[in-house]
């Protein structure tokens, strides 16, 4: 007995939202066929923009996972007028290990160059959990599908760098 005191109302009530939702059209995609409307900036994979990266390893240093695994070395450069050659790093290995990814987005916030983007590519599935370490090549290939940043509010401040560059170039005559 329920609550009313009639044997079975429980039972009858539960078939009854069991036959409404029956009656009702499903809303499954049908997702190989269909690809699924993702919200705009989602977050599927991390994509690598080669030229930006110094390498810092401040994304290998902040990841918790300790997943991003980065190779270098220096190269000097003679500069013309220069007192001695400088030294630059020199990108040989960048890769992520996405089967100890946790999808977190520190690497991709500390990245003080913006080497590193969010993409909404999601379909990297692969049949051996070996394959999920992506070098920079593949990370390379996804910076096409990373969206473009959103639009700047033109009722809001300008970006401080906009504000020191108008203030250094002086007041514009009209």
């Amino acid at each position: 007995m329920n609550a009313n005191g009639v044997p079975g109302g429980g039972l009858a009530k539960g078939l009854a939202i069991t036959l409404r939702t029956m009656t009702r059209r499903s809303h499954t995609q049908q997702y190989p066929d269909v690809s699924p409307e993702l919200p705009p900036r989602s977050r599927g994979v991390i994509a690598l923009l080669e030229e930006n990266c110094t390498v810092c390893m401040l994304c290998a240093r902040e990841c918790p996972d300790w997943c991003i695994y980065i190779d270098s070395h220096k190269e000097t450069a003679a500069v013309p007028g220069a007192a001695r050659p400088r030294q630059r790093n020199v990108l040989d290995r960048f890769a992520i290990d996405f089967s100890l990814c946790m999808y977190c987005g520190i690497c991709v916030e500390v990245c003080p160059f913006d080497a590193l983007y969010w993409t909404p590519e999601f379909e990297y599935a692969e049949y051996d959990i070996r394959d999920l370490l992506h070098e920079k090549d593949r990370l390379g290939e996804w910076m096409a599908t990373v969206p473009p940043p959103p639009a700047h509010d033109p009722n809001g401040e300008p970006a401080k760098e906009e504000a020191a560059a108008r203030k250094a170039a002086g007041p514009v005559a009209s």
